[in-house]
This record gives C-alpha cells, sequence and structure tokens, in this order.
C-alpha cells in the first residue's frame, strides 16, 4: 500500500500537470485571438476569397442558360379530365372509375342490399354475408387461400354491411388489377357458404351483440334505436343485428335465397379509384359477365325481394338498463343515453346540403376534448350546451339520410338525475334553429364543411365509396367543386326553412338507462311546437 507521504508527493504532482495543461490551453486561445482581431490578417484572407469568387469560371448571369447544362422544359396546362366515367355493361352492371394519382389503387363492388331490405328474411341475413365474405369461393375454397392470395395482390380487403349498401373492396399496386378483378368476381358470385363458415360468423355476431350491451360506448345501440324509432316496422327502422332467439334460422337456404333476390348486375356498381376505366370495363366484361351467369345459388329458385319505399313514422324506444362498470378500468359515472330527432330529407333532395350546413353548425361532442376551436369548439353544442351546463357529458348532433329518407337527431348523455333538464336543453336548440343563425356562425360552418370534405376526398378509400354510392343512387356523381360551390350558397333563409319544416314532423326519441325521469313523447312535441321548454311537474299554490 503507498504511504501517505507517497500520496501527497503523487496528488501534488498530478495537480501541478494539470495547471500545465491549462496554461497551455489559455496561451493558444489567447494566440488565436490576436490573430483573429489582427485587421491586416482578416483583410488579406477576405481579399483571397473574393478573388476567386470573381473568376470567370463563377461570373454568372441569372438571365441566360447555364453552359453544358440541359434547356429548361416548362410544365403545360394537362387536357386530361379527372371527372367521373361510367359504362354500363350488357348484363346491367355499372363500371365507374376516378382518375387518382398513385402507384395504389382501390376497387370494389357495391350492392343495393342491406338490412332495409330483410323484412321478408330473418333479421340480420346481410350481416351475415359480410362476416362470410372473402371466406371461400370456386377459386379459393378457404379463407387462409383468400388472405395468400391477397397476399400475392401486394393488396387488403374488407366487407362493410350497412342499412341500403354491401360493399366488397380491395386495394392492391395497380399492376396487379386483373387478379383483383377476377378475385372479385368470384367472392360476389361464387361463394361456397360453408355450414361451418356460417357456424363461425353466427359465434362472431353473437359476441359482438354482447359487446355492443356490455360497452360504456353508447352509439352502436343509439344508433340501432333511433332508426328503429324513426322508421318504426319499415326499411330503415329494420334492425342491423339478428334477435338472438332467431339467429339458427339462418342457414345456407335462406342466404342463398337473399343472394338470388338482391344480388344481380343490375343492382351493382363496380367502383374503382386510380384505375384505367377502359381497362376495368375490359376486366369486367371478362370476370363478371361469365361469373354472373352461373352464381353458386342458382338463378331457378324462390325471389323474395322487397321494393317497399321507407316510411318517416316518428315513435320512441326506450330500453331500461342499469349501467354494470364493474369491469371498468377507471371509475366512470352512471350515465342515461338519449337521442331526439326530426324528420329531415333523402341525400337527392336539394336540401340536403343546407342540412350538411346545419348537422356542421351544431357540432358537439364529449365535455372533454384535447384541441381547441379547430375541433368544433364554437358548434352550437358546445356553446349553448357542453360550455353552459356542467351536467351534460356528451351531445353530439347526426344526420342519417338514405335514398328515400332520413332524419336529424342530437345524441346525448347525462346523470339519470338530469335527464329531463337535458331533453328540455335539446328540444331547446331544435326551436333556436327556426330563429335563424349569425352571419359569421353561418360563414365559419360552411368552411368547416367545405375543408372536412375536400379533406376526406384526399383519402383513397373515401373516393371510392363517394363514387360508388352516388353512382349506385343516382348514376351520376356530383365534383367536390360542385358541392363546395353549393355549400356556399346555402344562406340564413335556407337554415330557417329547414328548421321550420323540421320543428313540424312528429319526433322520435330513443333512450336507452334510468328512464325514471324521461318525458313523454306528447310533452316534447308540445315544447317543439311552442318556444321549446317542457311544462313543468310541478305547480306551486295551484297555478
Amino acid at each position: 500500500m503507498m504511504s501517505s507521504l507517497s500520496k501527497t508527493f503523487f496528488y501534488q504532482a498530478q495537480r501541478a500537470n494539470i495547471l500545465q495543461h491549462s496554461q497551455r490551453t489559455i496561451s493558444t486561445s489567447l494566440h488565436k485571438q490576436q490573430q483573429s482581431k489582427d485587421p491586416t490578417r482578416i483583410s488579406a484572407e477576405h481579399l483571397l476569397r473574393k478573388k476567386k469568387r470573381n473568376t470567370d469560371e463563377f461570373r454568372l448571369s441569372l438571365s441566360k442558360p447555364l453552359k453544358d447544362f440541359p434547356e429548361v422544359e416548362y410544365s403545360a396546362a394537362c387536357d386530361e379530365s379527372f371527372e367521373t366515367r361510367t359504362t354500363v355493361l350488357s348484363n346491367g352492371l355499372t363500371v365507374a372509375t376516378q382518375a387518382m394519382f398513385g402507384s395504389f389503387c382501390t376497387v370494389g363492388v357495391l350492392v343495393n342490399a342491406g338490412s332495409r331490405f330483410e323484412v321478408s328474411y330473418p333479421s340480420g341475413a346481410s350481416l351475415f354475408l359480410e362476416r362470410l365474405a372473402f371466406t371461400g369461393s370456386s377459386l379459393m375454397k378457404s379463407k387462409d387461400q383468400v388472405l395468400q392470395a391477397m397476399e400475392s395482390l401486394n393488396g387488403i380487403c374488407d366487407c362493410q354491411s350497412s342499412r341500403d349498401v354491401i360493399i366488397y373492396a380491395a386495394s392492391v399496386s395497380d399492376e396487379k388489377v386483373d387478379g383483383l378483378v377476377e378475385l372479385l368476381a368470384d367472392t360476389v358470385f361464387q361463394p361456397t357458404l360453408n355450414p361451418e363458415d356460417i357456424e363461425l360468423a353466427k359465434q362472431g355476431i353473437e359476441f359482438e351483440i354482447q359487446d355492443i350491451n356490455l360497452r360504456p360506448d353508447p352509439e352502436p345501440l343509439m344508433t340501432e334505436t333511433i332508426h328503429a324509432a324513426a322508421f318504426r316496422g319499415n326499411t330503415l327502422g329494420l334492425p342491423r343485428y339478428p334477435d338472438s332467439n332467431r339467429m339458427d334460422s339462418i342457414d345456407q337456404s335462406i342466404l342463398q335465397t337473399y343472394l338470388r333476390s338482391y344480388y344481380q348486375p343490375s343492382r351493382m356498381v363496380l367502383a374503382g379509384v386510380g384505375v384505367d376505366h377502359d381497362e376495368l370495363v375490359r376486366m369486367a366484361d371478362n370476370y363478371f359477365t361469365d361469373a354472373a351467369k352461373s352464381p353458386s345459388w342458382g338463378l331457378d329458385g324462390k325471389i323474395i325481394q322487397d321494393k317497399s319505399i321507407s316510411q318517416y313514422t316518428g315513435g320512441e324506444i326506450k330500453i331500461e338498463k342499469d349501467s354494470d362498470l364493474s369491469m371498468s378500468v377507471s371509475p366512470m359515472p352512471e350515465l342515461t343515453h338519449v337521442s331526439l330527432g326530426l324528420e329531415s330529407v333523402n341525400f337527392t333532395d336539394e336540401d340536403f346540403v343546407p342540412f350538411a350546413v346545419v348537422n356542421m353548425l351544431m357540432g358537439g361532442g364529449g365535455s372533454f376534448s384535447a384541441g381547441g376551436p379547430g375541433k368544433g369548439m364554437f358548434s352550437r353544442l358546445y356553446l349553448n350546451v357542453l360550455n353552459r351546463y356542467h351536467w351534460m357529458y356528451a351531445a353530439t348532433a347526426f344526420h342519417h339520410t338514405y335514398e328515400d329518407g332520413g332524419f336529424f337527431c342530437i345524441q346525448a348523455s347525462v346523470s339519470p338525475n338530469n335527464l329531463r333538464e337535458c331533453v328540455d336543453v335539446l328540444t331547446q336548440e331544435f326551436v333556436k334553429l327556426t330563429h335563424g343563425v349569425g352571419q359569421v356562425e353561418l360563414s365559419r360552418a360552411k368552411k368547416q364543411l367545405q375543408s372536412m370534405l375536400m379533406m376526406n376526398l384526399e383519402a383513397r378509400p373515401v373516393v371510392f365509396e363517394d363514387v360508388g354510392r352516388q353512382i349506385l343512387a343516382t348514376g351520376s356523381r356530383k365534383s367536390p367543386q360542385e358541392l363546395c360551390n353549393m355549400i356556399e350558397q346555402v344562406g340564413n333563409e335556407d337554415i330557417v326553412r329547414i328548421a321550420q319544416k323540421m320543428i313540424k314532423s312528429k319526433p322520435c326519441l330513443s333512450a336507452v338507462g334510468n328512464l325514471k325521469d324521461l318525458p313523454s313523447l306528447s310533452d316534447i312535441e308540445t315544447a317543439l311546437s311552442s318556444n321549446g321548454r317542457l311544462m313543468s311537474r310541478f305547480r306551486l299554490f295551484g297555478r
């Protein structure tokens, strides 16, 4: 071990080395500073650099072409049209395309079918077909083979069903469209509908129904109930989900009858975004024409087709339900959900755009929302409802519109003790629309609607659905520019007119939760026909 004296000498020597190194560093820095302050040295270096820059090699004119550089080619106006092109094949199938830049494309089939046509079928037939899509066909015997085929096409596929349309769609690389069109034709017209796949679909739907009834998010259940209240027992009011007691009645025979009745080429649109129109027409004629001639369900058999037009009835659907929050990760309040609506118009009506502006004007959302005014904080349901009444947890406006009907509603979530006050606030908001809106408020709503429209249409799948739905319903498509011009022309008189017309219709009401304080539908009608305020339940001294 080192003695204390040795340690002392060692530390002194180390300290001397550190001091000597520091002195050398300081002297070097001072020398550099003195050199940098020497005006003669700076001037000489500056003149040398300037001399190099002023040689003929670097003396260039910005008004003359550069030496040994190719000539500049300026872009010219393009004559390419971005209008939606359509062609109707001999079997009635409509092919629609929209040009869009990119190396990927979206192609799919839209069928004029859905839950609104299930009046003569067990509820949920179209939902079963959604779950059975891409699970097996004449070319692909199983779902695994379908997924392997999609992987070879560098794409993804999906099927979605709604009340009025069933969509089969996929996005692939644009050089592999031919294989995708063949797969779509086989999936739509040649499904195997194996009993094993039907049983798996049944189990998945049962789980989804249980999940909807247990989840805190009320939107799926409220959407179902408000449709059932608005169109009581007909078309758009028919349930999307099957009755648990009748689910076993949906078998291969039922599904084949449904397919035979509604899966006809004249009720379909093959839409493509980012593909060449003539090429898609050729592929459709090659694959869809042959597949439609001999579908797997057969052309000879029973056909049950509903051609009813939707009838808005109004009414109420009430579901008494205790909120089970025992599975919640964080504590949640017990809430009652209510939706109040009035009749509007279909999406082909001239008042469809004013209703879209009203929907943006009302806006809404949850009581807590990350963000600022750009997220809709200036909408009426934020300013007049959520910011004013602390007991309101959520209030959002929805406009559900279809080919032959529609309704406008406000959905809210509130503590059961404030349910009556909540409905009173909603009826007042409906009545306030009949008094008109300010110019700044209206202008903001229109700009928000235009920007949301253009932003959504930047996504290729959204463009695909927009093209397909418009062509399927009307045979033509309004361009985004046309829609923006129509939005700009909406005035205060349009808002007042549609609000006054809407307020005269019978209301539709749906409520889920503790409903002891829910006002009657007749009280709501009375409030809407006056100043929007519900009659007080308590009177003092008989007044």
